[in-house]
């Protein structure tokens, strides 16, 4: 999930940003609201403002000051309602747990990172829909990395990788990648 931080104090969006990228959550941070609404036109965010960003489609709204924990279990709770993402998805003898942040094929547990589980779950939610490279940059990873990296492809090697055999992922050559 991609998250955008709007908070004028510096140090304290940094802080926010790092406790939601440590929780495995993509953050992108502006420092005032015209940023924040030029920011949110440009990606699928909701806007900063108690009641006028809830009605321009915002999911919720967390006054300072507050607990950290409040805002990762309100960030999570927030992906939990997406009708297309339910908490157990299994395909095959792929099992994925998004509630725990836990994958297994079979018997095996997969160690997972942050970023592999992502890649994991955006394909899933896609149903058999090829997610392009793009997408998947968009969605998993933050702004600040370079749209040329071949961290994507990497990044899937990896997580096929850890899948085993027989394959799941499929490249789908010049478009990305399908489960």
């Amino acid at each position: 999930m991609r998250v955008l931080v709007a908070e004028d104090h510096v140090v304290l969006a940094g802080r926010i940003a790092e406790g939601l990228r440590d929780v495995g959550l993509a953050v992108d941070v502006v420092n005032d609201g015209a940023a924040a609404l030029a920011q949110a036109g440009l990606t699928g965010y909701g806007v900063d403002d108690r009641v006028g960003g809830l009605e321009l489609g915002a999911d919720d709204y967390l006054p300072k000051p507050f607990a950290f924990a409040e805002l990762v279990a309100r960030v999570r709770a927030l992906g939990r309602r997406a009708p297309s993402a339910p908490p157990i998805v299994r395909r095959g003898d792929l099992t994925v747990d998004r509630a725990r942040h836990r994958a297994t094929r079979g018997t095996h547990t997969l160690s997972l990172t942050r970023k592999e589980f992502a890649i994991l779950e955006l394909l899933l939610a896609a149903g058999g829909r090829v997610v392009s490279a793009e997408e998947l940059l968009e969605h998993v990873w933050d702004a600040h990395l370079d749209p040329f990296s071949n961290i994507v492809s990497v990044t899937v090697a990896r997580l096929r990788r850890k899948l085993g055999d027989p394959p799941l992922i499929d490249t789908v050559v010049g478009k990305g990648y399908r489960l």
